[in-house]
């Protein structure tokens, strides 16, 4: 018997919400990269994107255990000498908590073209409404601790 390879024609897609209200924000983006990847399907196949569409509700509610909202940093590059810039956790969550959420995803990806267009499959929205009712998401069902 072989084995089941999809084929990106044959990949149906379903689109899943995600509450982070009151739960760890590296939590909620593992669970959202694995739908994103469709590690939760069993027609899974590694070389095809066959991951369904997730949409984050509450990123702003999303918390950050320990002294992470304190010592950790956003750290980037402009590109010119001595560009490096910082932002605390704090001031990320604080002011833009839907760049926070798509960065712990966008890291939880494969750093090539099937996490590039699994990314645009996500949806982060920072309060309880979003503007995707027609595609009829349903609630993720798994456990996030």
């Amino acid at each position: 018997m072989s084995s089941y390879m999809a084929k990106p024609s044959e990949v149906e897609r379903k689109w899943y919400i995600i509450d982070a209200t009151d739960k760890p924000l590296g939590r909620v983006a593992s669970a959202a990269a694995s739908i994103l990847r469709g590690k939760n399907k069993p027609t899974f196949t590694p070389h095809v994107d066959c991951g369904d569409f997730v949409i984050i509700l509450n990123a702003e509610k999303a918390v950050l255990t320990g002294k992470k909202l304190e010592q950790k940093y956003y750290r980037y590059h402009t590109g010119y000498v001595g560009g490096l810039k910082e932002i605390k956790y704090k001031h990320l969550m604080a002011e833009n908590p839907e760049k926070a959420m798509t960065l712990a995803v966008k890291g939880m990806l494969p750093h090539n073209t099937i996490g590039a267009s699994s990314l645009t499959r996500l949806r982060v929205y920072k309060g309880s409404e979003h503007a995707h009712a027609a595609q009829k998401p349903e609630i993720y069902a798994g456990e996030i601790r």
